[in-house]
């Protein structure tokens, strides 16, 4: 996909989450004419706003993240202040989270400033020429300004994802005979409405996702030298060796309780990884054993309700930027 598509497809699907969350609010006010909707739309961007504010602190206490300097990783802190620089940022913080799973992530508010957090486990899979790509990855993502429209769009499905299940609980006060005007039915009918409301938008949510990823692992192959070819191999790492750790310890669920972060989503790692059908001789043979992997029609339906894109296409698409 051309960056010009990408930026297309990017941008209608923010408009068309704007458009059809703008005229559901005006059918619903309209057919209501009460307030108290107002207020919990209120309430419930005001959560989110604080919850986005205060997430950076939320993610260093679940992944136990560490600031590091120059002195105790310098390394990882001379990539970092290269791909920022290449990228025309400011350089972020740097994390490193004390977890097994291979990942890395980028995070922040304008409270805490932005953030690139790296964890262990891929610090011990992956080489540093693959970790610099991943990090131009999430430079990417910061420099897009991800954080910040996604959690823009997270608030629209949220907003009727609340509002229906309120309106819903209110028809039981209706049915309950306090009414004469029969409302208790259409408050039944506006709630249902702004449920499956809340699925439309959550799926175009999820594709803005995984477009944005796409638009990251183009930037990582731009400032990064042989970006396409080293995060193609550092992606099937991580997904290869993810799956390895799911299974040796039982207590990774929590972990992915922000897995939108994340470079790879760690719950499709099963499903991504493919068992070898004989011994590998390089991390390239790896990329293209997967590369040769067919995208089925279950694959297809499970990228629908991932926030990450499929990893074979992720890998083609990475293919042409090479």
């Amino acid at each position: 996909m051309s960056v010009f598509k990408l930026k297309f497809a990017m941008f209608a699907t923010l408009a068309a989450i704007i458009g059809l969350s703008t005229l559901f609010v005006a059918i619903i006010l309209s057919l209501l004419g009460v307030f108290n909707i107002l207020t919990l739309g209120a309430f419930v961007i005001l959560i989110n706003v604080l919850q986005w504010l205060m997430a950076p602190y939320m993610i260093d206490a679940i992944y136990r993240t560490k600031k590091i300097s120059r002195d105790e990783e310098p390394e990882l802190y001379r990539i970092v202040e290269r791909v920022s620089a290449r990228s025309g940022i400011k350089m972020p913080e740097i994390r490193i989270a004390h977890i097994p799973i291979p990942n890395a992530f980028a995070y922040g508010s304008p409270l805490s400033g932005n953030r690139v957090a790296v964890t262990t486990g891929l610090l011990s899979t992956l080489d540093m020429e693959e970790v610099e790509a991943v990090i131009g990855h999430e430079i990417g993502h910061i420099k897009h300004r991800d954080m910040q429209v996604m959690m823009f769009v997270s608030l629209l499905p949220a907003l009727f994802y609340y509002v229906g299940y309120s309106l819903m609980w209110s028809s039981m006060y209706y049915r309950g005979g306090r009414d004469q005007r029969g409302n208790g039915g259409l408050l039944v009918l506006i709630g249902l409405l702004s449920i499956v409301v809340y699925w439309i938008l959550t799926l175009f949510t999820l594709y803005l996702s995984r477009l944005r990823e796409y638009y990251a692992d183009r930037h990582s192959a731009t400032v990064v030298e042989d970006g396409a070819r080293k995060l193609s191999e550092g992606l099937v790492k991580i997904v290869h060796s993810t799956r390895r750790v799911r299974k040796r310890y039982r207590d990774t669920g929590s972990l992915s309780s922000f897995k939108a972060l994340f470079i790879s989503d760690p719950d499709s790692a099963e499903r991504d990884s493919i068992i070898l059908s004989r011994r590998l001789r390089g991390d390239r043979e790896l990329v293209s054993e997967y590369l040769r992997r067919k995208v089925t029609l279950l694959d297809q339906i499970a990228e629908l309700f991932s926030t990450h894109p499929n990893i074979v296409k992720r890998l083609r698409a990475l293919q042409e930027l090479a």
